[in-house]
């Protein structure tokens, strides 16, 4: 039958390359068809990937730790299933730019004098982070390739201070030398006594890419408006333990302010919609996005087609969702296509944020704590339970008053809610 290569899967909109985070699999394996093989980590998820294919895995194209764009192959099967030692033919060969793994028999031969190191994207980024030249590093990879293990040692070899140093070095570079890399690109200074590098992880790094990429994009503006949501207290309440014992899941404040969310972007539809250079596309269906923190970052997967959900099946999905997230088996499907962001940063104890929006979305909206505190009505003053709602768009596509006008619709829905509200 032949053999088949595993492509780094497309793991959500906008997304354009992928980590190889940890292998599940090892070379020889068997492996069946929808069996996690490897987990691969973008800004978006944190996924294990299936393999599409029931044979023996022949060969791991890319090394963990190694970032690849979209469609190039990190891993060959042999459908036939035979023993790990068949030759995989060189139709499927990994794509040249991001190559990890040499899949030639014989060791290539030595790079000529001067010629460009064959790098990894991933390990190239780390160099350029860290103001060094990997040309001066050995490789420890195939074929004296250097890896991003070789670069981390070498750091780290670095930044420890030397034994005794007698004197410093006895001259000076010549003034012709070039320049050497600005010292912001050098690795700091650690002291071990008193501090601790924290190396990188791949979400992290690729959410700190995403959050700056996303503030280079777009424009931010921000507003705010307090609510006073005492009757929906009041009701979730009293029925959140009848709910959880005829469902089994919990009743929070999220699927409320779903469905009022819901409303207020078929009425604002440009909250809910993306720019391009051709015009704005307005998306006339809401795949809302719930923002879940797990321990080593942030993941957003999506609810598709919240506007069509009953009240009971939103909680349901809400819930699956967040409890997949954190336990890291969301599927890259759970993560694609949001048009819209909710996050609940309430959770957290915050009373006032300003949320970076998730590309390419035109909008991110956070409930946050809900608080009792004394507010005027009428003549007379009350304590009433307040909640703080945050909005942060793109003002390339919306303005002020609309982002107000958005707003304080869901204000005065949410103010004047009552149990007739709930779409079953």
């Amino acid at each position: 039958m032949g053999v088949a290569p595993i492509k780094m899967p497309q793991l959500g909109e906008s997304v354009t390359e992928g980590t190889v985070d940890r292998w599940l699999k090892t070379e020889g394996d068997y492996v069946k068809r929808d069996e996690p093989i490897v987990e691969v980590v973008t800004d978006k998820v944190n996924a294990e990937i299936p393999s599409p294919y029931e044979g023996r895995l022949v060969r791991i194209s890319v090394q963990e730790g190694t970032t690849i764009p979209i469609g190039v192959e990190i891993a060959v099967i042999d459908l036939a299933g035979v023993d790990a030692g068949t030759v995989v033919p060189g139709a499927a060969q990994p794509a040249p730019e991001p190559a990890a793994v040499g899949a030639a028999a014989d060791a290539p031969a030595p790079a000529p004098a001067g010629a460009r190191p064959r790098l990894s994207p991933a390990v190239r980024r780390l160099a350029e982070e860290n103001g060094i030249d990997p040309t001066g590093i050995a490789g420890s990879g195939d074929g004296g390739r250097v890896t991003r293990d070789d670069v981390l040692a070498f750091l780290a070899r670095r930044e420890t201070p030397p034994a005794a140093a007698a004197a410093p070095p006895a001259a000076a570079p010549p003034a012709t030398a070039p320049a050497p890399p600005a010292p912001r690109r050098e690795a700091p200074a650690v002291d071990g006594a008193r501090e601790e590098l924290v190396r990188l992880s791949a979400m992290r790094r690729s959410i700190a890419e995403h959050m700056t990429r996303s503030l280079a994009t777009s424009p931010h503006a921000w507003t705010l408006q307090e609510i006073d949501v005492t009757e929906l207290v009041r009701y979730r309440e009293a029925e959140k333990d009848g709910f959880r014992q005829r469902h089994g899941v919990p009743l929070t404040y999220l699927p409320f302010v779903t469905q009022v969310l819901c409303d207020a972007l078929r009425e604002f539809p440009f909250l809910n919609s993306s720019w391009t250079d051709e015009g704005i596309v307005l998306k006339r269906y809401v795949n809302l996005g719930i923002a879940v923190a797990i321990p080593d970052g942030l993941i957003v997967p999506v609810v598709r087609g919240a506007e069509r959900l009953g009240f009971t099946d939103l909680v349901r999905a809400i819930n699956d969702l967040v409890e997949r997230a954190r336990g890291r088996q969301l599927k890259p499907d759970d993560v694609a296509g949001g048009t819209f962001t909710l996050n609940n940063t309430g959770a957290t104890g915050s009373i006032a944020s300003q949320p970076i929006i998730n590309q390419p979305q035109a909008a991110i909206l956070t409930t946050e704590s809900i608080v009792r505190r004394p507010v005027v009505i009428g003549d007379g003053i009350a304590i009433r339970h307040m909640m703080n709602m945050c909005l942060s768009f793109d003002h390339r596509i919306i303005d002020g008053m609309t982002a107000g006008g958005f707003l304080t619709f869901i204000r005065q829905r949410l103010e004047s809610w009552t149990p007739a509200a709930i779409r079953l």
